[in-house]
């Protein structure tokens, strides 16, 4: 099974400022959108489907990002999604966006996730069923603090050409 997933997108005109640079509260847009296409597309899992048939789902705890080079207006991007860890009602996933060709990184994204219970209003341990799937498609980074990955990604590629 998969770890590292990717899709292209295309930056759209309305999503872009007056630089025509992409906004940066739609980079987020952009990443979680990804992901769920991702998680739909490699392992079947529909997190709204999920929400209506147990009133289980995943909500962000929070967001850490780093805008590193301008993605612009209609540029296509690359964008990666890996969970790197997760816990018994947490998840944190990584995501970068990239040029086309991945040689110059633009953003990057830690989102942790916390599993919730919409009827409950609170919290909920994951089932049995998402741990397994988790077991096989983390893939930690090796960096141990958000920091100190955006400093070694943008050291590698973002002068890249």
């Amino acid at each position: 099974m998969k770890k590292i997933l990717s899709s292209i997108k295309q930056i759209r005109f309305q999503d872009c400022d007056p630089f025509n640079h992409l906004n940066n509260s739609k980079y987020i847009d952009y990443f979680m959108n990804a992901r769920e296409d991702h998680l739909i597309e490699h392992y079947g899992l529909n997190v709204y489907e999920e929400a209506n048939k147990n009133g289980l789902t995943w909500v962000v705890g929070s967001n850490m990002i780093a805008y590193i080079n301008p993605a612009v207006n209609m540029e296509e991007v690359l964008i990666e999604s890996q969970l790197i860890k997760y816990g018994r009602k947490n998840l944190t996933v990584e995501m970068r966006m990239w040029d086309k060709e991945k040689t110059r990184i633009k953003a990057l994204l830690w989102s942790t996730f916390v599993h919730f219970d919409l009827i409950k209003n609170h919290s909920h341990s994951h089932e049995q069923r998402f741990i397994d799937l988790f077991e096989q498609v983390v893939e930690p980074v090796e960096q141990n603090s958000f920091e100190q990955r955006n400093r070694f990604l943008s050291v590698k590629y973002a002068r890249a050409s």
